[in-house]
């Protein structure tokens, strides 16, 4: 009983040792396998460095007003006879745009016109009176003085008369009216603005360091907050002091409005474009990934595997300093130079070493190729 008891344990024994063994056996084998297996080459796309011009600029917020933009007021009180334009009308230099009741002054320069005619004839007679040896001096002189006298009432009373009828002291849009008619008003009393759009100044503040990059006659670039409006001018003006409440240079700007896109009091962002800069490393933002260890781009390189002398493309996370921003590019300060191929698409698949394959076709639209 006892011998067939030990051969029980001894052929378990042996059995149990050769699964074992044999699960170390296939575990070693699989392992064997998946050390010597190479992963497949990542497809990435690629955007080769070039050193380029480099159009540096400072940004602002700014507003929009009209070149020549005013709002219109009564110069004398009354009451509004008519209203002769409607809101937005295109208005031509000098056009009568409001009629004051006149009826009362018109009268008066009926009456200073008949003064004036009679005190001519009576100038006229004293001339010749005086010529003749008939009349004294002093009755020549007083005529002279009704006359001017007269001459004086009727230019005053004219003067009078052309404060009833405002007319447009330039060309331009007219806003909405704000008077009645029928309505009395009195000196002051704004009935509509008027803006001349064809041309807009924009006024914008930068702080004193970078007002001492800027200069008259440099260009500026003007766009609406959404994006869809933008336009070119020229500095036109520099504050010739810093704000001591906000310690900024306000500066102005000129520029064309075409189709009147632009609208007086509109805000706008500017940006003032400084000199050129050459041989300059910049690359669309969205190859950049930052992380708390800063920011890195993946460069591909053709580099020779470990423990062989064949070469393939491999990737390299290669930490770099950016710079100034413009549009959709950022500047590279460091990390970088002339010829190297920055993976432009695909690097959320990559990791520092990784082998990949060149395929452009996965390239974002704008970022170009090698």
């Amino acid at each position: 009983m006892t011998k067939r008891l030990l051969i029980a344990i001894v052929a378990l024994v042996i059995v149990a040792g050769g699964i074992i063994g044999y699960n170390l056996f296939v575990s070693k084998m699989i392992a064997g396998i998946f050390a010597n297996m190479k992963a497949p080459p990542v497809a990435v796309s690629v955007t080769k460095v070039v050193a380029a011009d480099w159009q540096p600029g400072l940004e602002a917020i700014g507003t929009a007003a009209a070149v020549k933009g005013t709002d219109l007021a009564t110069e004398a009180a009354g009451i509004v006879r008519e209203i002769r334009f409607a809101a937005n009308d295109r208005i031509e230099k000098g056009q009568a745009l409001v009629q004051i009741d006149d009826r009362q002054e018109r009268a008066d320069l009926d009456s200073a016109r008949a003064a004036l005619t009679l005190a001519e004839t009576a100038l006229t007679r004293a001339r010749e009176l005086r010529q003749k040896g008939v009349s004294a001096t002093s009755a020549l002189d007083e005529a002279e003085a009704k006359a001017i006298e007269a001459r004086a009432t009727v230019a005053k009373l004219e003067a009078t008369l052309s404060t009833k009828q405002l007319t447009a002291p330039f060309g331009g849009t007219i806003g909405i009216p704000k008077i009645e008619i029928g309505a009395y008003v009195t000196p002051g009393t704004v009935f509509a603005t008027l803006q001349d759009r064809s041309r807009m100044r924009v006024d914008f503040t930068l702080t004193e360091s970078e007002a001492a990059l800027v200069s008259p006659g440099m260009s500026v670039t003007v766009t609406s907050e959404v994006g869809d409006v933008s336009a070119e001018g020229k500095i036109t003006g520099i504050e010739p002091k810093i704000d001591p409440n906000s310690r900024l240079v306000t500066l102005r700007a000129d520029v064309p409005n075409d189709g009147d896109k632009l609208t007086p009091g509109q805000f706008l962002r500017v940006r003032v474009a400084l000199p050129v800069e050459k041989n300059v490393i910049a690359l669309p933002q969205t190859v950049v990934s930052s992380s708390l260890y800063g920011d890195s781009v993946f460069v591909v390189r053709e580099e020779k595997a470990e423990g062989s002398d064949t070469t393939s493309l491999q990737a390299r996370q290669v930490f770099i300093k950016v710079g100034r921003h413009f549009d959709d590019k950022v500047e590279i300060r460091t990390g970088l130079q002339s010829g190297d191929l920055v993976v432009n698409a695909g690097q959320n698949k990559l990791s520092s070493g990784a082998t990949v394959k060149i395929d452009n076709s996965q390239s974002l639209p704008g970022m170009g190729g090698n």
